[in-house]
Formats: structure tokens, sequence, C-alpha cells
């Protein structure tokens, strides 16, 4: 649901998306979604510790200076006229691919531990988060149409609040 989200303020943000870009963008989401819990497998029961402590606080770090940054943008003057920043460059891509899965590493641990082929789960996990991306871009192109004025900030907030959220729900044991 976080690479949703994302999806949509993305979408939001640049007020458009080509296909190719929705396309990009459910790609890299599935593809991270699914490399993860990868990873979490292969590392086992060795890196879960290491992983577990440390894996909300780099999704809040990078999720809060893409939103912070995306909000900075959006309190330049309008006199400037500049077009918002791409959220669909191959490198603002990765890091919000990396943002929004590496909690997934946990998943892959827990995968290591149970008795079940992960390569399904993994394939279920990164075909899911692809299909549900592409229409959510969609969705916030038409959001960002209507709401255009405050799009960008409202994109960076919300980037911002979904990364408190996984940090508040791993330091309250809720995840």
């Amino acid at each position: 649901m976080d690479a949703v989200a994302v999806s949509i303020s993305s979408g939001m943000v640049r007020g458009r998306a080509s296909w190719r870009e929705a396309l990009a963008m459910a790609a890299t989401f599935g593809a991270f979604q699914a490399l993860m819990p990868a990873l979490g497998y292969a590392g086992g029961a060795y890196f879960h510790d290491a992983i577990e402590a440390y894996d909300h606080w780099i999704a809040f770090g990078l999720l809060a200076l893409v939103g912070g940054h995306m909000i900075l943008e959006s309190r330049t003057s309008a006199e400037e006229e500049r077009e918002p920043g791409n959220p669909f460059s191959p490198r603002r891509l990765a890091i919000l691919g990396v943002a929004t899965s590496v909690d997934a590493l946990a998943v892959g641990l827990t995968l290591s531990i149970m008795d079940m082929p992960p390569a399904v789960a993994i394939a279920v996990i990164g075909l899911t988060t692809f299909v549900f991306c592409v229409p959510a871009v969609l969705l916030g192109v038409r959001l960002g149409v209507r709401f255009a004025h405050r799009a960008e900030f409202t994109g960076g907030a919300i980037l911002i609040a979904i990364g408190a959220k996984i940090l508040i729900d791993h330091l309250s044991g809720a995840a």
C-alpha cells in the first residue's frame, strides 16, 4: 500500500503521466517489492536482527528526504514558473522503490522460516504491486489536475506521512 500511495502522489505532483511512465513506476515498485523479500529470504536468520533494527529508519529517512525536497520545491515563488520535479526519473524511481520496499526484507526473513516455496510468494508480491500501481499513478494524475496548485506540497507531505507511519508502526511494535 505504501507503493500505491507513492504512485498516487507522484501522479498528483506531475499532473501528467504517460502510460510508459506509469508502467515504469509500477514495474520499479513491483521489482523492488519482489527483490527485497528475495534478499530477506536469502539472508535468512543471519541478517534478521540487523535488517529489522534499521529498515524502518531507512524507509523513513528516504521518504522524508524525497518528501521534504518536494515541499521545498513547492514553496518557490510563482514568478519562477518551473516544472515540478519528475518523480518518474530513473534516480527518483530507484529511491522511492527502495524506500517503499525496504521493510519487505522482513517478509523475506519470515519466508525463510516458513515451509513454503518462496518463489510463489515473491512473484505474487511483485505482480500485485505492479497491478495496483499502474491505476494509482493514473488516479494521481486526475487528482493532480484537480488540485494542481497544491499537488507538489501535498505529495511531499504524503511521502513524509508514509515514512512516519512506517517508523511509528515499527517502534510501537505494530509491524
